[in-house]
């Protein structure tokens, strides 16, 4: 039963090109968004993934595609790339498993209510089509939940799509129009000639190139420093299940104050615990950890602290200054793939049951756990990188990237080709992170 969903294989192209326009590093739903976009606009592109299409957090998420509750600087991307999920299956030729099911919260708490209302408020010159319901609502659309509530937050026009397949049918679209995929292909580092990007160092080789889109997610920070660039960034463990086929009770993703659910096309639900996620103390954790001590401050109740394996292996803990000559974590570390927290099956499953007893019977079928790039604001950095002339930054994410990432990766392919910005990237600069900026915190939640 543990393990990461099913996921869509994608083939790769065997020769490495000599040179291409633009290299994009990492093949989550953020990168081949970025290679489809510039390939699609006429460019040569090479698309590199240490490890699989998808294989990290882009096949790990909740799949969730919404306006809803979103950062107002995020809301004109989101709603860029809403169009996109409407227009890409038909425009490819596959199913991404994109449906606008709507998306409804529900809440037994006044306060909660509130918080709600206000970011209504504040989406309106965005035209977001989202309304609060009353308590008889919420219940009317909660059938067969024998629980009572304060009201909620419907959403009619966001919705859903499937994490495990909708990155890899963007990746075959990318091949498509004519760029290359290199799968099991770590990128080392950057080949830099005049203080600008000149290419970049494989494991298989180098290849020459104008640009570079860095999309690799929970590892885009370190990988940075080892160029002598900072990024504040942070990995918040998180683990999901996918049950057994049961009845529909929601024909779109759902919140509950107990529990999250998630309609799956095979009839079955990807749920999520309201439990804490876990962020464990790591070195990158205490290099920037006055960078995120406001908003741990803001939702420490939320959080899990602890001591893990993470100290030692992976993306938070120390590797220094690596040689692009020799075998790096990168290759040892194909794909970041933590222990599921198991401990949250059975509550989960008895909270789901008793609020709706119909499911009586329902079982976990899968289970499995990533890592959330985070950043301090919860706004990703979508940026080219001032001190790097040819480097286009497109991570930290901070749990929210898959639904956003068709746009996210437009955005990030106007910036590495020169093309007109889809929309105003001045919210995701890198700067505001810069010593002397101004901080601030996340404004929405889930």
């Amino acid at each position: 039963m543990v393990g990461t969903r099913l996921l869509d294989k994608v083939g790769s192209d065997t020769t490495l090109p000599e040179a291409v326009d633009v290299v994009v590093i990492g093949a989550g739903m953020i990168g081949v968004a970025a290679a489809y976009a510039a390939a699609k606009a006429g460019h040569s592109v090479a698309l590199l993934e240490k490890g699989v299409v998808a294989g990290e957090q882009s096949s790990r998420n909740w799949g969730w595609c919404r306006v809803l509750n979103r950062d107002e600087r995020e809301i004109p991307l989101m709603q860029h790339s809403m169009e996109l999920w409407d227009r890409l299956p038909a425009e490819i030729g596959a199913d991404m498993g994109f449906r606008r099911s709507g998306l409804t919260y529900v809440t037994k708490d006044p306060a909660q209510l509130a918080g709600w209302q206000a970011w209504l408020e504040m989406a309106q010159p965005y035209q977001v089509q989202a309304r609060i319901i009353d308590a008889a609502e919420a219940k009317q659309r909660t059938p067969g939940n024998e629980q009572d509530w304060a009201g909620g937050v419907v959403s009619p026009r966001d919705g859903r799509a499937e994490p495990a397949m909708a990155a890899p049918a963007l990746a075959r679209a990318a091949r498509a129009l004519g760029a290359s995929l290199h799968q099991n292909c770590a990128v080392r580092g950057l080949d830099t000639q005049g203080g600008r990007i000149a290419g970049v160092f494989t494991e298989k080789g180098r290849i020459r190139c104008q640009s570079v889109v860095l999309a690799g997610g929970a590892w885009a920070s370190m990988f940075l420093r080892r160029h002598g660039i900072d990024m504040p960034q942070s990995s918040v463990h998180s683990t999901v299940f996918a049950t057994t086929p049961a009845k529909q009770v929601s024909t779109g993703p759902l919140l509950t104050p107990e529990f999250i659910l998630t309609p799956l096309l095979d009839g079955g639900y990807l749920v999520a615990a309201k439990a804490r996620g876990r962020l464990e103390l790591t070195p990158a954790g205490l290099r920037y950890a006055r960078h995120f001590l406001p908003s741990l401050r803001a939702n420490w109740k939320l959080v899990e602290l602890r001591f893990g394996r993470s100290f030692f292996e992976g993306p938070d803990a120390w590797h220094g200054r690596w040689s692009f000559d020799a075998p790096t974590v990168f290759e040892r570390m194909r794909v970041l793939d933590p222990e599921p927290k198991m401990s949250i099956i059975e509550p989960s499953l008895r909270e789901i049951v008793a609020a709706y007893p119909e499911l009586a019977g329902i079982q976990a079928a899968r289970i499995w756990a990533g890592w959330i790039d985070s950043t301090p604001d919860a706004v990703p950095v979508i940026s080219q990188v001032a001190a790097l002339p040819g480097l286009v930054v497109a991570a930290g994410f901070s749990g929210h990237g898959f639904g956003i990432g068709p746009g996210a990766g437009r955005l990030a392919a106007d910036l590495a080709t020169g093309a007109p910005c889809v929309v105003d990237p001045a919210p995701f600069s890198l700067d505001r992170f810069a010593p002397g900026a101004p901080r601030s915190l996340p404004r929405a939640g889930i």
